[in-house]
């Protein structure tokens, strides 16, 4: 396992054994709460490494696996880092902006939206690559898989369907993704 994904991981699984350590004393000064009294600079990138459950780090982290590892491989450790940052910070941006317009008083925590950025990410370099959904167990293409799940976040978030899930803020890390690859590819001619 490349480096950075090895390390992220590491890194979310510390975080997660330290929160079951500590109580709320992490959930209450690192997830991304709305603007207020609560919030705090470091949150918008500090929440992606808090997890409410062990299902979600498991998840979560399996996306990264997934996903990551060969992007890292492709673009090196430092530009996969470069971009898993910005998708972490594009899903928080949203996320802040969703909370304002609706006047949710609610944290976000996890690494959802950075692993949703690198899902797009993976769909653009390896567009034919067979992915696997396991519920239930239907391969497709990557490209087929991120258009799906992408079209899917926007129609929960938008009908309000599957609330405590932070949806816009998964669009947030894709979008971030597209436009920091797009960054990259006027910058270069091409799509690496």
């Amino acid at each position: 396992m490349p480096q950075v994904t090895q390390a992220l991981i590491g890194a979310n699984v510390l975080v997660y054994l330290l929160q079951l350590a500590t109580g709320d004393a992490l959930f209450r000064r690192f997830a991304l709460w709305p603007l207020g009294p609560q919030f705090g600079p470091w949150q918008p990138l500090t929440y992606a490494f808090l997890h409410a459950s062990f299902f979600h780090l498991f998840f979560n982290m399996l996306g990264l696996y997934m996903f990551g590892a060969d992007l890292e491989r492709v673009w090196g450790p430092r530009r996969y880092l470069v971009y898993y940052a910005v998708c972490v910070l594009a899903a928080a941006i949203a996320q802040l902006g969703v909370a304002l317009l609706s006047g949710s008083g609610a944290p976000t925590l996890g690494a959802s939206g950075g692993v949703f950025g690198l899902l797009l990410a993976f769909a653009l370099y390896f567009p034919q690559r067979t992915v696997l959904l396991i519920f239930p167990p239907i391969p497709m293409p990557a490209w087929l898989f991120a258009t799906l799940y992408g079209a899917l976040e926007l129609v929960l978030g938008v009908t309000g369907t599957a609330a405590g899930v932070a949806h816009f803020a998964h669009l947030g890390g894709m979008v971030g993704g597209y436009l920091l690859i797009r960054s990259w590819r006027s910058r270069r001619g091409l799509w690496s």
